[in-house]
């Protein structure tokens, strides 16, 4: 095998995320043969080297978890969180390996949750280059209009920059039930994003992030992706890596 960033490696074996991993690494929690390592560029060989995170030696697994959480409101999108309030990973039964949340999800928003121990694919979804699409059903506290979900097509200027163009339709025929599929996820985005057009949500719901949806998964219980989800969530990775090229 040719030789991986340490960060990568962390990553591929299920430590945490590549961001993550490399906080770790900066912290001074990881060595490599026995030395520490401070820089998440350094270069080892999966084959030959031996890396340690706290004094315990990492091995890549054989194969990942993938699951789908249908996540309630009054969850915080953590592994852990200092004001002991419940999250995500308490709604999971234990599988005997640790998963860790793709992205995040508001506390008072639910829905599509995805969790792995695939550092990789969760550093590809999550990276704003890449762009993977989130769909929401957002709703209103008021009746919005054509010329919101226009304004929403063309992108906002919020106090942290424009947003990108936003693909968003009528759910129903009172106007206060909007779908919008977004490829960014800025803290709060789309709260804000009605917010500057004079509008409140009510309630916020993710129902697909790419090609995997939330369908009828019952709220607070998970599932594992099927194979065709996986292999869909590494294509749309592949695609957007051949995009920027």
């Amino acid at each position: 095998m040719t030789a991986e960033r340490i960060a990568k490696f962390l990553a591929r074996s299920g430590v945490a995320s590549r961001r993550a991993c490399e906080q770790l690494i900066a912290s001074g929690r990881v060595a490599m043969n026995g030395v520490q390592v401070t820089t998440p560029a350094v270069l080892i060989d999966p084959e030959r080297d031996v890396v340690a995170v706290d004094g315990r030696a990492v091995h890549p697994p054989t194969d990942h978890i993938y699951l789908a959480l249908n996540k309630p409101r009054g969850f915080v999108t953590s592994v852990r969180d200092n004001h002991h309030r419940p999250t995500v990973l308490d709604l999971i039964p234990d599988i005997g390996r640790r998963v860790y949340p793709v992205g995040r999800l508001d506390m008072d928003s639910e829905g599509l949750l995805i969790l792995t121990d695939d550092g990789e694919l969760a550093f590809g979804l999550t990276h704003p280059s890449r762009q993977a699409p989130k769909t929401y059903l957002v709703r209103l506290k008021r009746r919005a209009t054509s010329d919101d979900l226009d304004r929403l097509a063309h992108g906002i200027r919020l106090d942290d920059g424009p947003t990108l163009p936003a693909k968003a339709r009528f759910a129903d025929e009172t106007g206060k039930l909007v779908e919008i599929e977004m490829r960014e996820g800025r803290k709060r985005q789309v709260r804000r994003m009605f917010a500057f057009l004079g509008n409140q949500v009510v309630r916020l719901t993710r129902i697909a992030l790419g090609c995997v949806e939330l369908g009828r998964l019952p709220e607070g219980t998970c599932r594992e992706l099927t194979r065709e989800e996986i292999e869909g969530l590494k294509r749309l990775l592949q695609q957007s890596d051949a995009e920027r090229r």
